[in-house]
C-alpha cells in the first residue's frame, strides 16, 4: 500500500483536501473571501450617496425653515453657502 498508487491511500483514492470535501470548501471560503471584500466596498460607495442626498435634504430643510420665518434672510444666505461649501 504506497502512497499515491492504486490500492493505496494518497489521492488514487479521492482522500485529497478533505475526504472529496476539498473542493466543496473551497467553494465556500472563496464566496466568504468575495462577500467580504464586497461588503465594505458597497458601504464606502453607499455612504458618499448618503452624503450627497443628507446635503440635499439639509438644504430643504434651510428651504423650509426660511419659509416658515424660524430664520431670517442673512442667516439662510449665510447657511445655505455654508451647506454648498462656499
Amino acid at each position: 500500500m504506497w502512497y499515491g498508487h492504486p490500492g493505496g491511500w494518497g489521492y488514487g483514492m479521492g482522500y485529497g483536501m478533505g475526504g472529496g470535501f476539498g473542493g466543496l470548501f473551497m467553494l465556500l471560503l472563496l464566496v466568504l473571501v468575495v462577500v467580504f471584500a464586497i461588503g465594505p466596498l458597497r458601504d464606502a460607495f453607499d455612504s458618499r450617496r448618503g452624503r450627497r442626498h443628507a446635503s440635499r435634504d439639509a438644504l430643504d430643510i434651510l428651504d423650509e425653515r426660511y419659509a416658515r420665518g424660524e430664520i431670517d434672510a442673512d442667516e439662510y444666505k449665510r447657511r445655505r453657502a455654508d451647506l454648498r461649501g462656499r
